[in-house]
């Protein structure tokens, strides 16, 4: 997970921008969670070590998801897709933070058909979901609102990093690194890679759900799904 600094909204800035649009965010598939499955997304973003350079705006260049199926306690399903920016380009730092340079992303397709993606090849609409903390839930939001793209999820989400700091106890809120110290669980591949780090929350799900601290029902609710 990137986590940017300020930039104001995702959208493209005036006389760049994409059909803004305001108010409640359609979604592409009804909601109907009805499987044990879970999709389990980290994103990454263009970032910056201060301020985004004048006329550039934070976007998504790179969604991971990683499907868990929770009644078998396994991750059967590691997923990512490239996605390319419109108004505002990978820099050095950015590289350096998440391995993704500016001719990978160009190779992606772009915000709306990543969240048609998300939302047919996956069920994003009708699967539960999760996310270490709110970023990318408030991102995602942000950038359809900004994009006029349909908000691809539905609205049983859950914020792993909520319940795994109250699953054991602590005071402070950990990063997902931290997180896997604590839980004795290994950090398979690159952090900060929406792939890697996606397969890496599904593992810490996979951990709160064998001590029985998996949540039924959702931290996140309808409301909060605007950001």
């Amino acid at each position: 997970m990137c986590l940017i600094g300020p930039g104001g909204d995702a959208g493209c800035p005036a006389g760049k921008s994409e059909s803004h649009v305001t108010g409640v965010i359609p979604t592409l598939v009804p909601v109907n969670d009805t499987t044990a499955l879970l999709n389990v997304v980290d994103i990454e973003a263009t970032c910056w070590a201060g301020d985004p350079p004048p006329g550039q705006v934070s976007e998504i260049i790179e969604i991971g998801l990683t499907t868990v199926d929770l009644a078998s306690g396994e991750r059967v399903g590691k997923h990512r897709v490239l996605v390319r920016p419109r108004c505002s380009s990978v820099s050095p730092f950015c590289t350096g933070l998440t391995g993704l340079t500016q001719a990978e992303v160009d190779t992606g397709v772009d915000f709306a058909e990543a969240c048609r993606q998300l939302a047919v090849e996956h069920q994003a609409g009708s699967r539960s979901w999760a996310s270490w903390g709110d970023y990318d839930r408030e991102q995602f939001s942000r950038q359809c609102r900004a994009t006029g793209v349909p908000y691809p999820f539905g609205q049983r989400h859950w914020n792993a990093k909520l319940v795994f700091t109250g699953a054991h106890g602590l005071r402070k809120r950990p990063g997902m690194a931290q997180a896997l110290e604590i839980a004795g669980l290994p950090l398979e591949g690159r952090h900060h890679s929406g792939a890697d780090d996606a397969w890496n929350i599904a593992a810490l799900v996979l951990h709160l759900a064998g001590r029985d601290s998996w949540p039924a029902e959702p931290t996140t609710t309808p409301g909060d799904r605007l950001g």
